[in-house]
């Protein structure tokens, strides 16, 4: 395949007029090169948008991307692959995401693709080959190698036809409407800033411990994600996950007890060292502890052993009709509904249609599991006549 054919766009004259030729565009794909190793905060790099008949890369070290924000928010279709952290970075950017959003790994999902890669579809649906030699380069450098905005430009170049594609197919199975919805949800999840006070939680021997151990472990991880983000550098950078626990674990009293903590930086400031021991006096004198039960409440006893048939069923059931089983259901998903979650996503929409009504029946004792005698699992109307 040739070389697709860009521009780049590295002043805010030609960003003016990229703008104002979007403002007539039903639909544009849209990618972004960032880094965030050793940030906090995702730092923009590229940003590639192509519509028919144009492709440019914006250099956002060179232009404002905030006049960005009138296209985000227009009428017209935003089209990325694996939208989630581009979104990210758009609202905190452009303090906006788009409108309207069309995610073709979502969408693909409905096609029986699970989290399909950007190679899988355009190979799938366009036989076009893009290589990846230049995905994990420094897209922070200037001037950007030939090969690395040969490949920024790939990523958008053939995005559109691969959405135009994918709705035909979408349209002819009826899912068309399924898949825009899913990409809705996608659009307005809550992201950005993480919530300090939960950031214990993301630590897996943080979770492991309890009582007072437990609120320490709490009250250093919300400081930790404060500094973080107020120098902007990773979490680790401030204190590592291993240190944390172990403070927890045994709180000090001073740098000497500090300093005997496995994965303590013995060079740490003293100015940061006395934050370090405020947050772990704050988190001993916490009249609100960390309960001690973290996972959500569980599924009734009775109907513990019906997880695991409902979810070969379910995982089946998306085979037979070509569907991501992840997009239909989780195990989470059937364990919400077994609850009686009021957000239970087999409970509304096309998946109760599915799969949240045959369950319901089957729970209500009106169906019944069987094997279809080919090493498949079928419901099916309840005979209520015992063999025996």
């Amino acid at each position: 395949m040739p070389d697709p054919n860009f521009r780049i766009v590295d002043t805010e004259s030609e960003f003016a007029r990229v703008i104002e030729l979007l403002r007539d565009q039903p639909c544009y794909a849209l990618d972004t090169e960032f880094h965030r190793e050793r940030t906090y905060y995702p730092k923009l790099a590229l940003v590639q948008i192509a519509w028919p008949g144009d492709l440019v890369l914006v250099d956002p070290l060179a232009v404002d991307l905030l006049p960005f924000a009138e296209i985000l928010e227009s009428d017209a279709t935003a089209v990325l692959h694996a939208a989630d952290q581009d979104l990210e970075i758009l609202e905190l950017v452009c303090g906006t995401v788009p409108r309207v959003l069309f995610d073709t790994q979502i969408a693909a999902g409905f096609l029986g693709l699970s989290t399909p890669s950007l190679t899988t579809i355009y190979e799938r649906f366009v036989d076009f080959r893009v290589g990846k030699g230049d995905r994990l380069t420094d897209w922070l450098q200037r001037p950007l190698t030939d090969g690395q905005l040969i490949y920024a430009a790939n990523d958008v170049a053939r995005l559109l036809e691969v959405k135009d594609r994918i709705v035909e197919q979408l349209e002819e199975r009826g899912r068309l409407s399924w898949a825009l919805d899913e990409c809705e949800i996608q659009r307005v999840r809550l992201r950005g800033q993480r919530n300090p006070d939960e950031a214990w939680r993301r630590i897996k021997e943080a979770r492991q411990l309890r009582g007072t151990a437990r609120t320490v472990a709490r009250s250093l991880a919300a400081w930790r994600e404060r500094r973080a983000a107020a120098l902007d550098i990773p979490v680790r950078y401030v204190l590592s996950d291993i240190a944390l626990t172990g403070i927890a674990q045994r709180p000090p009293k001073d740098r000497r007890d500090l300093e005997k903590v496995r994965g303590f930086d013995r060079g740490t400031r003293e100015e940061v060292v006395g934050e370090i021991l405020s947050a772990v006096k704050a988190g001993l004198a916490d009249t609100n502890p960390v309960a001690d039960e973290v996972v959500s409440g569980g599924v009734e006893k009775d109907l513990r052993p019906a997880i695991a048939l409902i979810s070969a069923w379910v995982a089946q059931l998306a085979r037979d009709l070509e569907l991501d089983a992840s997009i239909l259901a989780t195990r989470g998903d059937i364990e919400a509904f077994l609850r009686g979650d009021d957000n239970a996503r087999l409970a509304t929409g096309w998946r109760e249609s599915l799969a949240g009504s045959p369950v319901r029946s089957l729970l209500e004792g009106g169906a019944a599991v069987a094997f279809a005698g080919n090493g498949e699992l079928v419901i099916e109307e309840r005979s209520r006549k015992p063999l025996l």
